[in-house]
């Protein structure tokens, strides 16, 4: 099985590790009795069949309310619905009251500890800024934060979304790992360039380690129609290559909760709402028009683009969410290409916590233990930079506040 060289230290043997890997998958493809732009074709039409539903549709992201998760009343066609595009909206996931505390109590919380004063600017360069103050902060221990990544309603969500995926001997879908990440707060006039369209599962790790060769073994062995971006296996184990932009998680759903009221066209979140898609970005850098030791833009240590010049199918679908009130959760699978929209004068906040489903598995129980000492200190997570403004804050989330959802979702006890 083929894996990168020591590229950290060795960065010129790269292209070659790239052209080696290409050439292997190429053959093991042509080895099934299709050749690579048969199998391309076969993934495009199926891409066109997920278009042309998605053009019929007045309405793409599905909407489901969190009162139908509880009581268990969704439909199957809203469960059709929501397997075909891979994303979601939960209405009324929390009262709108709770969301606007939580809110209120972040920036409470920023205020009172001096954070803008001690903020030097970004410690990465993946999110932009506007004017002195972050559009992303840092923040991650916070009370708002941990009580929602600990609550039932969104445990409940958690595992209704981690349901959808073939899961047996993967992970556990009823217990979460409360990946702590980051809080968005865009003010009210704000001008922003957006985020440019991308995906987080990983970089060159998706053709070169064993696990993901191995999730992907169907497109690898030509038999497109078997794919499934809803089978766990092999995901959950191997983890992302290190470097700036890794995820040391398996998240089966990105996602945040949203603290304001937020319509369509401030900004918001774009997702091409085909799951199946990450069958095209996996196959196109085999193709013979792209050279032999590149991959359509995706390399370590960078975002995985997805453009105009090599998916242009894809990018084209781009599509954004539905106005969202403040108390709301927005979800899309892991794979998926996803943007967020530029905007001129922002009319109102557009401020977000980012809370994923992040099932129990041997990937997240390995991060888990970063994750408490992370806790323990309020020390920043270990994916992301090395900041550590919370360590010595007043009001920070503490071992006492845990409840048991909490403690299993870090690994205490």
């Amino acid at each position: 099985m083929l894996t990168i060289p020591n590229w950290q230290t060795t960065p010129h043997d790269l292209p070659e590790a790239i052209r080696a890997v290409k050439t292997a998958l190429r053959d093991r493809i042509e080895s099934s009795g299709r050749s690579i732009d048969e199998v391309f074709a076969a993934v495009q039409r199926l891409i066109e069949q997920r278009l042309d539903e998605i053009d019929a549709d007045p309405e793409v992201w599905p909407v489901i309310e969190y009162a139908d998760i509880e009581n268990d009343t969704v439909t199957r066609a809203q469960l059709d619905k929501l397997k075909r595009r891979g994303c979601l909206v939960v209405r009324g996931h929390f009262d709108r009251s709770q969301a606007l505390e939580w809110d209120a109590d972040i920036l409470d919380y920023v205020e009172r500890n001096h954070f803008f004063e001690a903020y030097t600017g970004p410690g990465d360069d993946f999110f932009g800024t506007v004017d002195s103050k972050p559009e992303i902060y840092p923040i991650y221990w916070s009370r708002a934060q941990m009580q929602a990544r600990q609550s039932e309603r969104m445990a409940r969500v958690q595992f209704f979304l981690n349901s959808l995926w073939k899961h047996d001997g993967w992970f556990d879908p009823a217990r979460d790992a409360l990946y702590p990440d980051r809080i968005r707060r865009r003010p009210p006039g704000t001008d922003s360039a957006g985020l440019g369209a991308h995906c987080d599962p990983g970089t060159l790790d998706l053709w070169m380690t064993r696990e993901y060769q191995a999730a992907f073994r169907h497109l690898f062995d030509g038999n497109v129609e078997a794919y499934d971006p809803w089978d766990a296996a092999y995901r959950t184990t191997g983890p992302q290559y290190p470097g700036s932009t890794m995820c040391s998680a398996f998240r089966s759903f990105q996602g945040w909760t949203a603290l304001s009221d937020m319509d369509h066209d401030q900004g918001v979140l774009h997702t091409v709402p085909i799951p199946e898609a990450m069958a095209y970005l996996m196959v196109r850098p085999l193709l013979r028009d792209v050279p032999d030791d590149y991959m359509c833009g995706v390399t370590v240590n960078q975002v995985f683009p997805a453009n105009e010049k090599w998916h242009p199918q894809l990018v084209g679908a781009l599509t954004g969410i539905p106005d969202v009130r403040a108390g709301d959760s927005v979800w899309w699978h892991c794979d998926m290409i996803h943007s967020v929209a530029p905007v001129t004068g922002q009319r109102g906040w557009g401020n977000v916590m980012y809370i994923p489903a992040a099932p129990w598995c041997a990937r997240n129980e390995r991060y888990a233990a970063s994750v408490r000492e992370a806790f323990l200190t309020g020390s920043s997570p270990a994916d992301f930079p090395e900041e550590h403004y919370e360590r010595d804050w007043e009001g920070r989330f503490r071992f006492e506040d845990l409840t048991e959802i909490g403690r299993r979702g870090m690994g205490f006890g």
